[in-house]
């Protein structure tokens, strides 16, 4: 065989694929599929330097690597907002509709899977990342490259990255768990864990017979100059990637809830998991008007199926002890098979919840999974009561480290800052991604040094010394120098990431930032009346805060010592036209309007997505439309954008 024929063959094959395992409409055996694959195989290995990137022979695997590396999306992955009733679904359209007006929707079935961003560049995949938190996820390339419905290869030469599902059909996840347990390994929970785990191998050549599924349902960096979302993915379908099996261009409410339950009547035969429906606003221009909350994007949402539901028995109660002391109940239930999904443990949520229900271990009660919810107890059967049922008692003393807890109703909660379950999961709390994001300290490795005595609590990470690390099971000497330069590494960042990781009850990301910015290191001293007078900050949220800093005063400010955090300060806007005054964008401008929005709230103004009688100012490109028109009725103050730049 010459190279003319060598790439002959490998066009052939890539046919033959891409018509198995994307069009599900095999042209050829397999019979001829391997007589064919191993012929360009003897060739590959006889003439080594011939290998082209894109041939099949390379969907094998092999790579083993010793960790994955980190690596950032050149755009953000978000989150979806969830919605769950008719009701909601329409108050979702009425916010979009105020202020972008009546629009188009583009809906399409949320396969339960693991997200992946794809990175093409020059017609070439160079990197598949993990969402992760969002800006930063793992490099798994190697992985993703045995998965057959991702091109490896595709024709467009611009840089653009494809996010999607990677996902496991229920039968291979069936065929999988079979082969698992033959092993004698542990059985995946379900095809989502299945998909995850498969995903970060550390040996691609077991990724490779994971028989996983990549189907793209967006894009984060492109320059496609299609203007609605659903003709970008036409294009991204025609360059060999898998289409969902339903898709809807949706127009109304009505339209919305017939595709909806469409979806769910096909919920067994589609043969992926799906837990929901997504909504979109398909007018790409609309989006960016929309724009994004901190956590999701405004212009989509994920309409989750109905939840679904089974009878089994509570054998016991336990009790886990939070990062933060609290006690929760957990009901040991008969594992019972919910939506794919083995389920043996449903949460309790407090005491209070117990007494409401009147639940007793024993009972017979209505159990329920919907998507991502955490299985919850709805219903205890009491008509199915035979005598032999035992009543749940509160807690008095910790069921870790025995020490008398303090019950406050609804909470009871651990005060003993010594507890193994609050030392623990404080610290893996403290460097997960989100909060310090420690590379390398996953949860085991937190327990190996507690266990072992190395460190009793946060502080004592950065007291760790190289020697301290030395012939502990696992920890070589780059495992150890990457350890504690990951540590170091985290000092001096900013106050609110230090606040966050602290791991207190009610106060996240965003409740860190305002806090942060009001009192800087001074929150220690907060007083609740200081709390509460912050935009977001409710009653729960400042008691909370105010309880974690009386009974951790001292252990806070020996953190604020040792990690320096950067006290991020209030920016006021200098005086300009544009401060303190209500702005809309409209038109296509010389850069995206999202450039020019950032712009305008540096300078101080708020910049909404309609036009009002409360509007200063409407600043549009060419192309201006209804927004244009509403404002020149309600006499608004109209800026092209060169007006506006001259105005600064």
């Amino acid at each position: 065989m010459n190279k003319e024929a060598y790439l002959k063959k490998i066009e052939i094959l890539k046919k033959w694929a891409h018509a198995y395992y994307v069009e599900d409409n095999p042209i050829a055996t397999d019979e001829e599929y391997d007589k064919l694959y191993h012929e360009v195989l003897a060739y590959e290995k006889a003439n080594p330097n011939e290998v082209v990137e894109d041939s099949p022979t390379k969907r094998v695997g092999g790579v083993v690597r010793e960790e994955f590396s980190k690596a950032k999306h050149i755009k953000r992955m978000w989150s979806m907002e969830d919605v769950f009733t008719t009701e909601e679904v329409q108050e979702w359209l009425d916010r979009v509709e105020k202020n972008v007006g009546k629009t188009d929707y583009f809906c399409e079935p949320k396969f339960d899977g693991a997200s992946m961003n794809l990175l093409y560049e020059n017609g070439k995949l160079l990197r598949a990342i993990t969402r992760g938190d969002g800006v930063i996820g793992e490099e798994v390339t190697d992985n993703v490259k045995t998965i057959r419905s991702v091109p490896l290869s595709i024709d467009y030469k611009g840089q653009i990255e494809i996010r999607g599902e990677v996902v496991i059909r229920k039968d291979d996840f069936e065929i999988i768990n079979r082969e698992r347990l033959a092993e004698g390994e542990q059985p995946f929970a379900n095809p989502r864990n299945a998909a995850a785990g498969s995903l970060r191998q550390l040996d691609s050549s077991i990724t490779a017979k994971r028989r996983l599924v990549f189907y793209p349902w967006g894009l984060g960096e492109n320059s496609l100059v299609q203007s609605r979302l659903s003709e970008k993915m036409d294009f991204v379908y025609e360059k060999g990637f898998l289409k969902p099996p339903y898709f809807k261009a949706c127009h109304s409410i009505e339209e919305i809830e017939d595709f909806y339950h469409f979806l769910i009547s096909k919920r067994d035969e589609i043969p992926m998991m799906m837990d929901g429906m997504v909504i979109k606003v398909d007018e790409v221009s609309l989006q960016e008007d929309l724009g994004y909350t901190v956590k999701v994007p405004k212009w989509m949402c994920a309409y989750k199926f109905p939840a679904v539901e089974k009878v089994t028995k509570v054998n016991a109660v336990t009790i886990q002890v939070g990062r933060t002391g609290v006690l929760t109940p957990v009901a040991e239930v008969e594992p019972v098979d919910l939506d794919g999904a083995i389920i043996a443990r449903a949460t309790l949520h407090n005491f209070d919840e117990i007494e409401r229900k009147g639940l007793m271990v024993g009972d017979s009660v209505i159990l329920i999974r919907s998507g991502d919810v955490i299985p919850k107890i709805t219903k205890v059967l009491t008509d199915r009561r035979d005598g032999t049922e035992v009543a749940i008692e509160r807690p008095t003393v910790c069921p870790t480290c025995h020490s008398e807890v303090l019950d406050e109703g609804t909470l009871i909660k651990c005060q003993n800052l010594d507890c193994p379950d609050r030392v623990v999961n404080s610290i893996i709390h403290f460097a997960k991604k989100g909060c310090m994001n420690i590379d390398g300290l996953g949860s085991k490795i937190v327990e190996i040094l507690v266990n072992e005595g190395k460190i009793k609590d946060i502080l004592g990470l950065y007291h760790l010394k190289y020697e301290d690390l030395e012939g502990l099971e696992g920890f070589k000497e780059k495992r150890i120098k990457k350890l504690l330069d990951a540590i170091e590494a985290t000092k001096g960042v900013p106050l609110h990431r230090l606040i966050s990781a602290m791991g207190i009850e009610h106060i996240g990301e965003v409740a860190g930032k305002s806090l942060a910015l009001e009192f800087g290191l001074g929150i220690v001293d907060a007083t609740e009346e200081q709390i509460v007078a912050i935009d977001g900050i409710g009653e729960e949220m400042a008691n909370s805060l105010l309880e974690f800093m009386r009974v951790n005063h001292d252990f806070v400010l020996s953190l604020f010592d040792v990690i320096e955090p950067t006290v991020e300060e209030k920016i006021e806007a200098k005086e300009n036209p544009f401060k303190d005054k209500t702005v809309v964008l409209t038109g296509t401008m010389s850069v995206s309007r999202g450039v020019v929005k950032e712009m305008l709230e540096k300078l101080g103004a708020k910049v909404s997505g309609s036009v009002s009688k409360k509007t200063d100012y409407l600043i549009y490109g060419e192309d201006a439309g209804s927004k244009y028109d509403k404002a020149v009725k309600l006499g608004v103050e109209v800026l092209t954008e060169n007006e506006m730049r001259s105005m600064l």
